[in-house]
């Protein structure tokens, strides 16, 4: 087809006759109604089908249809049922109906959403949402919003804001001056502090002999009475949901510290930080607006489709500067420019995945949604109390952590879980002791699924006890 000249011509035929959509469509729509009742993880010959992948480049043009329906035979079998509603790992999010449908429909628009010249309906719906965002969590008029990739990228856009200002305080200006020479910067940040924000502050320039470590309780919060002194020199980064067991630090206190002293105070709220949306929920962000900026993502409690991270900053000039990107080519508008608030020129306009869900739930909604995620981490804790096992955190919002009788009985029955296919959770370590980290965070999980799971995790450390027993005779 290459050689005949008709190549062109035959894809603008496969856009317009939409032959490629509707068999797309009939893939996804088969996945979407089993993917319930599928492995939470794909099985060895799911894995094994994987290798159907394995080709040198092809010399010629492809058969579409045929690519399509080789994702379909071997990639889906291939893919965690995320999106169910037994899949409890790493905080990932399930994605909402209205979202996927406004996904499928921005992937056909296929927007750039920089500037308001590349994508008005972006730029026009990512003010919207900013607007609708920090009325939701209750920040300050103003603030800005950027949307990105993921908390990971949006704390390094708030902390890059907060590095300059306080350096900009000190009359030194990070984009004309460069960090060489710069005055010092301090860190200071508690012990359970997301490994993102490690990495996002060597991004930024500040190493590990910056970071001043503040002791936390024993749900992994910061500990108020052992908070060094703050100046205005001072980056102070809290957390609204613990990684690990969910919990909040003490936001009234440590912020107005801060803010007495002239510090800059950025709160990693990549899931928790949603709590500030319901009312049952809201007292374990009371204080988060006296902060300077916020990272959340929609694509974990909010539910929206993968990627979707928020970066918001009180002070939309310090956050512009920051991201700041200059050309004679570019074309800033009177209207709103996305790239002035993120890192990306070039992005898809995940906005439009973020304003559909919000407009779609409302207030009621995303807090209802809240409610149900925590209202199940809740019973999955009672439940497996009750089935014996330890839960070793306070379960004030979506995670459960859980360990057995021993270390080595909890990691063993970990895997057997795993390897089950009945639910998927992660491991992790709690004070140094091994754990299983539940995360409660898709709108298709019942209490069905919550019991389904108990009794998978009671048959994984009978099926634990059994091997272990078995190595030790």
């Amino acid at each position: 087809m290459a050689n005949d000249g008709n190549l062109w011509q035959h894809m603008h035929d496969q856009l317009v006759a939409g032959e490629l959509l509707e068999q797309v469509k009939v893939y996804a729509t088969e996945y979407l109604q089993q993917v319930n009742d599928q492995r939470v993880f794909p099985d060895e010959a799911a894995l094994g089908g994987l290798a159907h992948f394995d080709e040198p480049l092809p010399q010629a043009v492809g058969d579409s249809e045929a690519i399509l329906q080789n994702l379909h035979e071997y990639g889906a079998p291939a893919t965690t049922a995320q999106i169910g509603g037994r899949y409890f790992g790493f905080v990932n999010g399930g994605i909402l109906p209205v979202g996927l449908a406004a996904r499928w429909l921005a992937d056909a628009w296929d927007q750039t959403a920089g500037l308001y010249l590349t994508s008005p309906i972006a730029a026009k719906l990512e003010h919207i949402s900013e607007k609708w965002m920090v009325d939701l969590l209750g920040l300050p008029a103003g603030t800005a919003m950027g949307v990105v990739t993921g908390t990971s990228n949006a704390t390094m856009c708030g902390l890059a804001a907060g590095r300059n200002t306080l350096l900009k305080n000190q009359g030194w200006d990070v984009n004309e001056q460069g960090l060489a020479g710069s005055p010092a910067i301090r860190v200071v940040m508690g012990a359970h502090a997301h490994g993102s924000v490690k990495k996002a502050l060597a991004l930024i320039g500040i190493g590990q002999k910056q970071i001043e470590i503040v002791p936390i309780d024993n749900q992994g919060r910061m500990d108020p009475t052992q908070l060094p002194e703050l100046d205005n020199r001072t980056l102070l980064i809290l957390q609204a949901g613990n990684v690990n067991s969910g919990a909040f630090d003490d936001f009234v206190t440590l912020c107005q510290r801060a803010k007495d002293a002239g510090a800059w105070v950025h709160i990693d709220g990549a899931f928790g930080l949603w709590a500030a949306a319901s009312p049952n929920t809201r007292h374990l962000t009371a204080g988060i607006e006296r902060a300077d900026s916020w990272s959340v993502d929609g694509h974990k409690t909010l539910n929206t489709p993968y990627d979707c991270g928020l970066i918001l900053c009180r002070d939309r000039a310090a956050l512009t500067a920051a991201m700041q990107a200059t050309g004679d080519y570019i074309q800033y508008s009177e209207d709103r420019d996305n790239m002035l608030y993120t890192m990306d020129m070039s992005r898809q306009a995940r906005g439009i995945t973020l304003w559909a869900t919000l407009k779609y739930l409302g207030r009621e909604g995303v807090a209802a949604l809240i409610d149900r995620l925590c209202d199940h981490a809740a019973l999955f804790s009672e439940q497996l109390q009750a089935a014996g096992f330890r839960v070793l955190n306070d379960v004030v919002f979506n995670q459960v952590l859980v360990a057995c009788d021993s270390p080595n009985l909890t990691e063993t029955t970990l895997r057997h879980i795993q390897q089950s296919g009945e639910c998927w959770c992660g491991g992790s370590k709690w004070f140094g002791e091994p754990v299983i980290r539940i995360s409660v965070c898709n709108w298709m999980t019942t209490p069905q699924d919550v019991e389904r799971s108990v009794r998978a995790f009671a048959k994984a450390r009978e099926n634990a006890i059994l091997e272990i027993t078995t190595q030790t005779e």
